[in-house]
Parts: C-alpha cells; sequence; structure tokens
C-alpha cells in the first residue's frame, strides 16, 4: 500500500523498482532505481520534529529490503540507506540513522541512532546504537553494539561474509526483473 502521511507528503518511488502489493510504503519516502521490497515491509515517514519538519526515508539504487522490515525516523531524523545494501527479513532500522553502500544486515537484527560504514555487515540478531561503525566492519551474529568504545573488540569484515552479502544484492536484483515481467498478475 502506498500512502500520503498526515503532512500529505506521498512518497517518490522510481518505476523500475518493485514493491510488493503487501508493503506498506508511507509519506517522505524516496525509493531509487531498482530496488527490491518485499512482503509485509513497512517504510514509514510521518513523525515531524518540534517545528513540523521531516527528513526523508532514502532507500538507494539496488537495495533490497527484505520480508517483514520495518523502517522508519523518530522525530523527523533521516534515514538514509545506500546502494546495493541489503536489510534482510525481520530487520528494524529506526532513524536517526545512516546505512552505507554495499552493507548487509542480517536477519532481526537492530539498527538506531547509528552510522553504518560502506560495505559492512550486521550479521542475524544483532542490535547497533549509538555508534559509528566503520567501512567493511562486521558485527557477528547476536552481538550489542551501544557505543563506539564496544567496537574495539569487533574483527573486520572476511572475504566469505563480504561475498555472501554480494550474492544477496545479485539475487535480489534478480527479483526486481522477475516481480516487475509478472507485476499485472496480481
Amino acid at each position: 500500500m502506498i500512502r500520503r502521511n498526515p503532512c500529505g507528503d506521498w512518497p517518490t518511488i522510481d518505476a523500475s523498482a518493485f514493491v510488493d502489493p503487501t508493503a506498506i510504503i508511507c509519506g517522505k519516502v524516496i525509493i531509487k532505481a531498482n530496488v527490491f521490497v518485499g512482503p509485509y515491509a513497512v517504510v514509514r515517514a510521518d513523525e515531524t520534529d518540534e517545528f513540523g519538519q521531516m527528513e526523508p526515508i532514502s532507500i538507494g539504487q539496488g537495495s533490497n529490503i527484505q520480508d517483514g522490515v520495518v523502517i522508519h525516523s523518530k522525530a523527523g531524523a533521516a534515514v538514509t540507506i545506500g546502494s546495493r545494501t541489503s536489510i534482510a527479513h525481520r530487520s528494524i532500522v529506526h532513524g536517526p540513522c545512516t546505512v552505507g553502500d554495499d552493507v548487509f544486515v542480517g536477519f532481526n537484527s537492530v539498527l538506531f541512532n547509528c552510522v553504518v560504514g560502506d560495505g559492512a555487515v550486521v550479521r542475524h540478531n544483532s542490535v547497533v546504537e549509538g555508534c559509528h561503525l566503520p567501512p567493511r566492519f562486521h558485527v557477528p551474529s547476536t552481538t550489542t553494539v551501544h557505543s563506539d568504545e564496544d567496537l574495539k573488540v569487533i574483527p573486520q569484515v572476511t572475504v566469505d561474509v563480504a561475498s555472501f552479502s554480494e550474492s544477496v544484492t545479485e539475487t535480489n536484483l534478480a527479483l526486481v526483473e522477475g516481480y516487475n515481467r509478472i507485476r499485472n498478475d496480481f
């Protein structure tokens, strides 16, 4: 469902993107070319700051927002997701938040009030908040990061983890093409 927010903002969705009919895209949301938004995802830009203003939620080219993902923001803060980034099933990205290019966020993970550098990997069931995750860092499954100080013990991304992330992105780009081809079937 594509709908406006109470301020009257409608989403802007590139014609080449695929948004599953069960997903909810609400308000000041920008979805760029070849993005895949899976079933039951919610991308909602509807809260304002104390001056009645809000920044957009922006999803970069070739990214995939998988089944059940929630992207929202507190008090109108920006959420920016870079290009070729994968946000896996049932994850939450809550702004303010900036996620770089070529990032992988694993199942059930939570990002809040953080910056995630290009090429970083946040594995399944992890929480990253209140920090700046450097480029190409690897957050292992079930890890909780609450500050930049916590990052000192986290190893950098290995080649096998990076290649897994790239294969997820390629798979979802193929889904965009396939679903757009059969768009009128449902």
